[in-house]
């Protein structure tokens, strides 16, 4: 557990991890082992349409989790759904659509999650045709360092954002090589209120109770000035909305830790991202303004 700049206390977890139950090069345990010694409190092993029970591995706690994928050419859809916390057995099989795996994750207690909705060149009117999704990844490791030059989901994020989708944003690893790609991005799940039994926890998730980060702390504030962000010291402070340009959108220095975004009337939604000095990211979820 940690406890964050406004003094919340925090899970660390790992939400997208693949193992040598599929196509992974660790072991489920030589993985949690990694995660432990990182410092994470729980993660999920998503391997590829085999469901890991939740259990407890090399002394960590592991959430029950799965990826399952759905097509292959992007022009027609591509969707990879990982299922988070399910109770008992989905009942999904290879032939089932993007929207029947989303439904049956729900039936069996699951949180379903959208993959890397940019390495799977989601549109919007792909995203649009689903419904029952708790979450999206808008960071990604895996994409970027090995498998495309797509780990970054910002743009269809805000897209979707403008459509009125708006869903809570993910940083995970998505590890399957263990070569850089393991603990980079995770999630700091505020358990302040103590509750961080698995319901709970996808509760939380689905309701945005977190930031995303590849180590910098990030929250959001409306106040009377505007959208306040509060964050570790970090070099840039950058806001993302409905709008193409605002003055206030960017702060750069040293050792920042707060900056303000005055919206213009007609932006409906607001999301921040920070860096620090050595590269590394936070990012907020979207906040409906």
């Amino acid at each position: 557990m940690y406890t964050d700049i406004l003094g919340k206390k925090r899970m660390k977890l790992g939400l997208h991890i693949h193992t040598t139950e599929s196509d992974g090069h660790k072991t489920p345990d030589e993985a949690a082992k990694i995660y432990k010694d990182a410092g994470y409190d729980a993660i999920a092993l998503t391997d590829h349409w085999k469901v890991c029970e939740p259990t407890e591995r090399s002394g960590l706690r592991i959430i029950s989790g799965c990826e399952y994928n759905v097509g292959v050419d992007t022009a027609k859809g591509v969707f990879h759904i990982v299922a988070l916390g399910t109770e008992k057995e989905t009942g999904i099989e290879k032939s089932d659509s993007a929207q029947t795996i989303i439904d049956k994750i729900r039936a069996a207690g699951g949180l379903p999650i959208l993959a890397h909705p940019a390495w799977s060149l989601n549109s919007v009117e792909q995203v649009k045709s689903l419904h029952g999704f708790g979450g999206t990844e808008i960071f990604n490791t895996v994409s970027g360092m090995f498998a495309s030059n797509r780990p970054y989901s910002g743009e269809i994020v805000d897209l979707m954002a403008n459509a009125g989708i708006i869903m809570p944003l993910l940083a995970v690893d998505d590890t399957h090589y263990y070569e850089g790609d393991e603990t980079v991005g995770f999630i700091m799940l505020d358990v302040s209120d103590g509750k961080c039994d698995t319901p709970s926890i996808l509760k939380k998730i689905e309701a945005g109770q977190f930031y995303a980060t590849q180590g910098p702390e990030i929250h959001l504030e409306k106040t009377k000035e505007g959208i306040v962000c509060r964050c570790s010291p970090a070099c840039e402070i950058s806001f993302f909305s409905q709008s193409s340009w605002n003055v206030t959108r960017m702060a750069r220095g040293e050792n920042l830790t707060s900056a303000t975004f005055v919206p213009y009337d007609f932006e409906r939604w607001i999301r921040c991202e920070v860096t620090d000095a050595n590269g590394k990211k936070a990012w907020s979820n979207i906040m409906v303004i």
